[in-house]
């Protein structure tokens, strides 16, 4: 028997000052039976620095033809394909070939440091992707505001984010590494 999807629910409060994007989103997440709190809420986070009223949450996990989010145009191409995690080479090309911009959220720590030195010189040829790592700390304590109901508050400002709770705040300064 199959595992269902664990449904979060977030009220997301952005305030982008990098991009002047203000507004409410009521986000519905599924979390994938495999997916970590962690990734999750990375995910949430993603959205947070890119949000806008075009940008989708997709099939994430249960679909190999899409991203964990996109944004299309008016005329149905992908302007942005947002991915989450440590994707191989094979699907970062594929990625680039269909879509305006590719944005990579990597997490993990160490991990995901050594995924980047095996696999950044297979991607220098891409003008269109962006690298970025969520440090280990901060992945720690975006998993601690994870709850199935949520209601947060995204600042941005000079590519750092500041997402708070109720109860408390996380500050995220990405790192660049491409």
């Amino acid at each position: 028997m199959a595992l269902n999807a664990t449904i979060f629910k977030c009220e997301l409060q952005v305030a982008d000052m990098d991009r002047h994007h203000y507004g409410s989103h009521a986000l519905t997440l599924a979390r994938h039976p495999s997916e970590t709190d962690e990734r999750l809420m990375v995910r949430l986070l993603a959205f947070a620095l890119h949000a806008d009223e075009q940008l989708q949450f997709t099939r994430g996990l249960s679909s190999s033809d899409e991203p964990d989010l996109w944004r299309h145009s008016l005329s149905g191409e992908i302007e942005q394909w947002i991915e989450v995690g440590l994707p191989d080479e094979r699907r970062i090309r594929k990625a680039c070939s269909r879509a305006q911009q590719v944005i990579i959220y990597a997490y993990g720590g160490r991990t995901a440091s050594t995924w980047w030195q095996g696999i950044a010189p297979q991607l220098e040829r891409f003008d269109n992707l962006q690298v970025l790592a969520i440090p280990k700390e901060a992945g720690d304590a975006l998993t601690a505001l994870c709850q199935r109901n949520m209601q947060l508050n995204a600042t941005i400002q000079e590519e750092t984010l500041w997402l708070a709770s109720a109860e408390q705040s996380v500050e995220v300064i990405p790192e660049r590494w491409r």
